[in-house]
Formats: structure tokens, C-alpha cells, sequence
């Protein structure tokens, strides 16, 4: 997972309105009932079906700390899925999404290009487009790159051209360098 991924998945867990199992049998319970049997949430998490299965009985109370952080990570990506896609689905229709980020910016205009030297800290709403274009590219697979490529624009488009008040030569505008990236919708 890149940069991007991350964010939007911090972003979903925000929106939870129950939390998620705290208890190492209560997460075996719950991937379980996800994955459909033992071996499968085994092959996932990279432990025997035997322990899973000691897991869920309550016979080992506490997992290995890799493992108990694997465990944790599949419950909280697979927690919730219909508050997830309905917060998404607001985002991307009506919402849009802000974008909290450190970064250094690249650009190429009529002047030429440049690859900006200093870190910019932007806090910018995107419009609902960009949440939609963003969270589809996820669901397909793109690549973090792709994904800086969406928000990119959208940052060219609302906060260095304002919507069309300034900066019309701008052609491109490139994040290289992400010093941290946090969205919410």
C-alpha cells in the first residue's frame, strides 16, 4: 500500500460509529465469520489453521506482536464496509474531499518547469470529482503514483489556478516528495 492508500484507509476508520473487536478471540471470531473458515484466515494473517483455531477456543490468549498486528490490520480493513462506502459515496457525490498535506511541488508552465525546492504545507478541498476519480482509481488497483496524479490536479485546478482566477500557463503540477498526507470526507 502507498501513501495515498493509507490516507484514504485512516480516513475510513474515522468514519466507524462501533469500534471493532478489541480481543484477540473476538478478532479471530469476527475474521472468521469473514473469510469463511480457519485456513483461509490462517493464509492471511501467516499463522497455522491450529492456532486460529486455539485463538478462537481462548486456549492462547495473546498472539505474537507481528501477528497480533496483522490480525488487527485485517479486522479494521474489512470492519464496517457499508459505513465505509456510504461515506465514500457522499464524498464523491455532494462532499468532496480535503487533502491535508507536506510536500514539494513540481511544476511545468509556459515559463518552463521547476521542481520547487521548499516544502509547501496545503490544506485544500477538493471537489467531489477528485473523491470520485480518487476512490475508483483505488478500487482498481492504481498505483500510489496515479493516485498523487488525481490529487495533483486537483491541487493545480483549486488551489495554484483558483478555479480559474490565476496562473492559466500552468500545465502540470507534480507532487514529488510527501513529507505526510492525511484526507477526510
Amino acid at each position: 500500500m502507498g501513501e495515498i492508500d493509507d490516507a484514504i484507509e485512516r480516513a475510513d476508520r474515522e468514519a466507524f460509529t462501533k469500534h471493532p473487536p478489541k480481543t484477540l478471540k473476538g478478532q479471530i471470531g469476527f475474521l472468521i465469520k469473514q473469510f469463511g473458515s480457519a485456513k483461509a484466515v490462517a493464509q492471511e494473517i501467516g499463522v497455522t489453521a491450529d492456532s486460529v483455531n486455539r485463538y478462537r477456543r481462548g486456549a492462547r490468549k495473546h498472539a505474537r506482536p507481528d501477528v497480533a498486528a496483522k490480525i488487527d490490520d485485517a479486522v479494521k480493513q474489512r470492519w464496517q464496509p457499508m459505513v465505509r462506502k456510504r461515506r465514500q459515496k457522499k464524498a464523491a457525490t455532494t462532499g468532496g474531499i480535503t487533502v491535508e498535506t507536506r510536500a514539494r511541488f513540481g511544476y511545468q508552465s509556459s515559463a518552463g518547469s521547476t521542481d520547487d525546492g521548499r516544502f509547501r504545507r496545503l490544506t485544500v478541498k477538493l471537489p467531489a470529482t477528485y473523491a470520485q476519480r480518487l476512490f475508483d482509481a483505488r478500487d482498481t488497483g492504481a498505483s500510489d503514483q496515479e493516485m498523487r496524479g488525481i490529487i495533483a490536479e486537483g491541487f493545480k485546478e483549486v488551489y495554484f489556478q483558483d478555479n480559474g482566477g490565476r496562473a492559466m500557463g500552468l500545465s502540470d503540477v507534480a507532487i514529488n516528495d510527501i513529507d505526510y498526507l492525511d484526507l477526510e470526507y
